[in-house]
């Protein structure tokens, strides 16, 4: 896997897997809300019908106190005609009433009039339930509920069922209704199917928004990426062309210290040569002819030293034979001793540094030495360099007279080239200066971590 894709990678999963967690306990919290708030409509559901029920058995009660209270009817004539009225009783599609004696005997039912006269303490409904026992307990408790499975009309199918009794005392009855709670489960289920279509089109839209944001996220990596790349390849195509430029005014340097510097010489010393043999072939003094070659011989010596200059600039050799520290103190050594400046040094590295970092270090200071006799004026300058993990710090500070125009901070060719040589690296260069306040040169040249 490439160093983008692992990225990517890094932004997009931690992502997922956050989105995964919070979709997950939301969804979650969205089940256990939704169960709660169907519990509480349930509840609220059930009582709803308890109080209409209870409302249903008033009004008959209504309808059939003034009987119970007539003294002047029999209880003959009293039981028949409340029968006739509870049985004639209905509200609603499925509504109606019904009556027992307390021993269990039917005596209204209109809906299923075969149970009329018939004792039935020990029916049960499908699940067991001695339904008219718990009526009766119910009625004898002052008045009650309670919840059994009968046949609902007109298909007379088994649904769970709610009734409420209350007790006439005169003739040791009783008397209620019920309702079918069928009605009550499929508005909770069709609530129920309300809130998990919520719940889900809500968790799809969740996952919808988090596939988009992945989606944006890698593209926008892949379109960072590939501009941070046409960035590199740019940055890379003008450090190559740097490092070609400098090639080349290295080479001209070169050919040009070669062409007027040692052709000179040499062809200086040639005609001291040639001129020395005309003479002795015309028999000319040999203290003259001896001066000639003495001239010629000088001639060489230059000759040698300037090449010697040009192998010093080209890789000093006491960097090898001696190491950074020692080179620079000589360098420092000759700059004092030629200009009569005054430089304070210190050279703090721990470590042996990697050849192109030593010849850096040795070119900034030689350029910084070199720009400052030429042109800074100085009396004092400071020099150090330093280790840390990761880089070399390099640091020249003048006293000079300084400059502050933008075209003398960048335009100087050796300014240049110590940026070029640093950027070449990797380094970083800054260089801040004041009119009649110096100079300060500083540059970073990052150090290889080695595992």
């Amino acid at each position: 896997m490439g160093l983008k894709s692992k990225i990517i990678l890094l932004a997009v999963a931690p992502l997922i897997v956050a989105t995964a967690i919070i979709t997950y306990l939301g969804f979650q919290s969205a089940r256990d809300l939704a169960s709660q708030e169907l519990s509480i409509y349930e509840f609220n559901l059930v009582n709803a019908k308890k109080l209409a029920l209870k409302n249903h058995v008033n009004i008959a009660m209504s309808a059939i106190r003034p009987i119970l209270e007539d003294t002047a009817l029999s209880d003959v004539e009293a039981q028949t005609q409340v029968k006739k009225i509870l049985a004639g009783l209905s509200y609603e599609d499925d509504g109606y009433f019904f009556a027992y004696e307390m021993t269990g005997v039917n005596l209204v039912h209109p809906t299923q009039p075969d149970f009329v006269g018939k004792n039935l303490w020990d029916f049960q409904d499908r699940t067991g339930n001695y339904l008219i026992q718990g009526l009766i307990r119910a009625a004898q408790a002052g008045g009650g509920y309670h919840r059994y499975i009968w046949e609902k009309p007109p298909q007379m199918k088994q649904e769970d069922k709610l009734g409420y009794v209350e007790a006439i005392n005169r003739w040791n009855w009783i008397m209620g209704t019920g309702l079918y709670l069928d009605d009550i489960y499929a508005e909770l289920a069709k609530t129920k199917a309300i809130m998990n279509d919520n719940i889900e089109r809500s968790f799809f839209t969740v996952i919808a928004v988090v596939v988009v944001t992945v989606v944006l996220v890698i593209l926008l990596g892949l379109a960072i990426n590939l501009h941070e790349h046409k960035l590199a390849d740019s940055r890379l195509k003008e450090l190559a062309q740097r490092f070609m430029r400098f090639q080349v005014n290295e080479r001209r340097g070169f050919s040009r210290e070669l062409h007027d510097g040692i052709n000179q010489l040499l062809v200086s010393c040639k005609f001291r040569i040639e001129l020395a043999g005309n003479k002795l072939k015309r028999d000319h003094d040999k203290d003259v002819i001896h001066q000639e070659l003495i001239k010629a011989g000088e001639l060489m010596n230059q000759t040698i030293s300037e090449v010697r200059q040009i192998s010093h600039n080209l890789r000093p050799t006491l960097l090898d034979d001696l190491g950074l520290d020692t080179a620079l103190k000589a360098l420092i050594d000759q700059f004092m001793e030629r200009t009569g400046v005054q430089v304070t040094y210190r050279f703090e590295v721990s470590s042996t540094l990697p050849d192109e970092i030593e010849m850096t270090v040795y070119r900034l200071t030689q350029e910084s030495l070199t720009n400052i006799e030429k042109h800074a004026q100085a009396k004092h300058i400071s020099l150090q360099v330093t280790q840390s993990y990761r880089h070399v710090e390099f640091e020249c500070l003048d006293d000079g007279k300084g400059f502050s125009h933008k075209s003398e901070l960048t335009a100087g060719i050796g300014l240049i080239n110590m940026r070029e040589r640093l950027e070449l690296i990797g380094g970083d260069f800054m260089l801040e200066s004041q009119r009649g306040k110096g100079t300060k040169i500083h540059a970073l040249l990052p150090l290889e971590q080695r595992a």
